[in-house]
């Protein structure tokens, strides 16, 4: 199931290829984009990508955790997480599914 690791560059070639600028200008984008994702999650922003997903920041509270080898508790300081959650489009592009119908598509086909 192990695919392969798409990297900045095959995002900047991807856009040099399909898009036309210059391979200068299309790594430039790209480092612009997710420098703003960066930046929005950074700040504790949810990232919301229409038909793709969304990067959300969650706070996580301290808790008890236990070393494995010890079995002595130790406290787990509060920290921030990131998660993504795909959207339903994507999800069923990833198990090759045809795209589900939205409750606008249902009555427009009614």
């Amino acid at each position: 199931m192990a695919g392969r690791t798409v990297t900045r560059a095959d995002l900047c070639e991807a856009v040099y290829q399909k898009v036309g600028l210059s391979r200068t200008e299309s790594a430039a984008l790209v480092e612009m984009v997710l420098a703003e994702i960066g930046d929005c999650l950074e700040r504790g922003e949810t990232v919301k990508l229409s038909s793709f997903g969304s990067f959300v920041v969650r706070d996580k509270g301290q808790r008890v955790g236990r070393n494995p080898k010890s079995g002595q508790e130790v406290p787990i300081p509060p920290r921030r997480v990131m998660v993504f959650k795909p959207s339903n489009i994507l999800k069923s592009r990833i198990n090759g599914e045809e795209e589900e119908t939205t409750p606008a598509k249902r009555k427009a086909s009614a």
